[in-house]
């Protein structure tokens, strides 16, 4: 199972990006996905998630100014950020629990990262 992350990049502070997340292998079914981020020099914290049926669950600080979605047709999440600020430069990983083909159990998988910068 992989997640592929991509849609980060550069963009000014009032600005917006849309990160993509699409998981693809050999998996019977996918539970929540969802998007965590690492700031430099600090832990990586929980974005958002949104579960199957879709119901979202947002950082509070960040409610409002993000939007999650999916595509279980495509095995796809989506994060939609408006109004980025400096503070959220960060590198943004999607993250989903998935259960392999042969076994009982979710697992989580991790992307690779995207980064996001958002200058002042």
């Amino acid at each position: 199972v992989q997640l592929q992350a991509s849609g980060g990049g550069l963009v000014q502070a009032g600005g917006s990006l849309r990160l993509s997340c699409a998981a693809s292998g050999n998996f019977f079914s996918i539970n929540v996905m969802g998007w965590f981020r690492q700031a430099p020099g600090k832990q990586r914290e929980l974005v958002t998630t949104i579960t199957t049926p879709s119901t979202p669950n947002y950082s509070d600080s960040l409610k409002g100014r993000f939007t999650i979605s999916r595509d279980n047709a495509k095995n796809m999440v989506y994060l939609q950020m408006n109004d980025l600020k400096p503070e959220d430069t960060a590198v943004y990983y999607c993250n989903a629990q998935v259960r392999p083909r042969g076994s009982y159990l979710y697992t989580d998988y991790w992307g690779q990262g995207t980064l996001v910068t958002v200058s002042s």
